[in-house]
């Protein structure tokens, strides 16, 4: 039994490169990018206005004394030619500067008669002008290789005239969920039976970091069956296999030894966790292959801890194991003992809108509705001891990404 820590690297250690690949902008949010992203132009392309005013030569204003109305430069169609001395010409947000002028003055401090415009004060030279590439300049970097694109980074993209970017591929994923006793949700329930829940959870939570996920539904424990089942996924050419159930030593788990059959080089396949203990783990050429515990919460648990963040790296994210949070906690906490545990909490602000988290004192790696019920996980590492409240815990945010 090892480590979580220990884990976690014998897995970052045989994750594949997937190579890259160019993706429009339309598709490419939460993609990773394998290439930097870098400025193919000024932004904005010429000097403009910052407001609806005039613009005008900073050294002609007197206040009071009028300047003569000469034209209008807007968005899309520019005031041609030059601005003399003592004119100013009507300007709107975002619309180039006049050659000849240097500021712009707001509307509200101008008054308009004809074609005969005063000012109340003198203004500063450049004021309310953006100057040419004052948002970013050709050739720069806007933005490094391994983060994930958000929505306001595909709008920089835009802007950067870049109609798609270069990001990592991402892995292909099948799940299996194995068991006699298990059937599909909305099933008469018969007196031995239990409705399969782990696949409905984990499909949703990798598939954000998956090129596709293929749900191999339920096989029960029949090693042909479940041999056929993962012969089809291995086939199909996935990066990432995932089993629940069946993945333990007793006389009815057959998924241990099927994968052995099947050439999967297993590296362990307990951890010292909890929940999650008989977590498995091998190798079977270029796929990763995980045997999750068949119960609900530890399969959830052992997905968000071991599975998602080598999902990420594969992916590209300089930081995988983003988000991970320092919060106190309002309940005190018992010792730990040598296994890692995950325990359930729900995040809050207190009365000044700093989080804390609340720790759920349920344990049972069957209990479905308190991990539904928490937003968090509270790391509490091998024998830590007792903490009382008020005293800073780690927690890792279930809902965040």
């Amino acid at each position: 039994m090892i480590r979580v820590d220990e884990a976690i690297g014998r897995i970052f250690a045989k994750l594949p490169s997937l190579g890259e690949e160019q993706v429009a902008l339309g598709r490419a949010h939460r993609r990773v990018l394998s290439r930097s992203l870098v400025a193919t132009h000024n932004q904005p392309p010429f000097d403009s206005s910052a407001m609806d005013g005039y613009a005008v030569r900073a050294a002609d204003i007197v206040p009071g004394r009028p300047l003569k109305l000469a034209g209008t430069s807007q968005a899309g169609a520019r005031f041609t030619g030059m601005m003399q001395a003592g004119q100013c010409v009507r300007i709107f947000t975002g619309a180039p500067m006049p050659i000849g002028a240097d500021t712009v003055i707001m509307q509200e401090e101008a008054t308009a008669e004809g074609n005969q415009v005063s000012f109340q004060k003198s203004p500063t030279p450049g004021q309310s002008v953006r100057k040419q590439g004052f948002d970013f300049a050709r050739g720069v970097e806007l933005l490094p290789v391994g983060v994930a694109l958000t929505p306001q980074m595909l709008a920089l993209a835009a802007s950067a005239n870049l109609p798609h970017v270069t990001v990592t591929k991402r892995p292909r994923i099948a799940i299996l969920a194995t068991g006699d006793e298990l059937v599909p949700p909305g099933t008469s329930l018969g007196p031995d039976q239990i409705v399969a829940s782990n696949s409905a959870g984990l499909i949703p939570l990798l598939a954000p970091f998956a090129e596709k996920v293929i749900d191999l539904g339920i096989v029960p424990d029949d090693p042909i069956r479940i041999e056929k089942a993962l012969l089809n996924a291995f086939d199909a050419g996935i990066e990432m296999l995932v089993t629940t159930g069946g993945a333990s030593v007793g006389e009815r788990d057959y998924v241990q030894e099927v994968l052995r059959d099947l050439g999967v080089d297993l590296d362990f396949w307990k951890l010292r966790m909890r929940p999650g203990k008989p977590l498995m783990f091998g190798t079977r050429g270029r796929s990763l292959v995980f045997g999750l515990p068949g119960n609900p919460v530890s399969a959830l648990v052992t997905a968000t801890v071991i599975l998602k963040p080598a999902l990420k790296a594969m992916s590209g994210l300089a930081d995988p194991f983003w988000p991970r949070l320092s919060v106190p906690t309002l309940l005190g906490l018992p010792a730990n003992g040598p296994r890692r545990h995950f325990m359930r909490g729900r995040l809050s602000r207190n009365s000044i809108g700093y989080l804390e988290v609340t720790p759920f004192f349920e344990t049972d790696s069957s209990h479905s509705s308190s991990l539904a019920l928490a937003d968090a996980l509270i790391v509490i590492h091998e024998d830590a001891p007792s903490l009382p409240p008020g005293e800073m815990v780690e927690v890792i945010p279930l809902n965040w990404g």
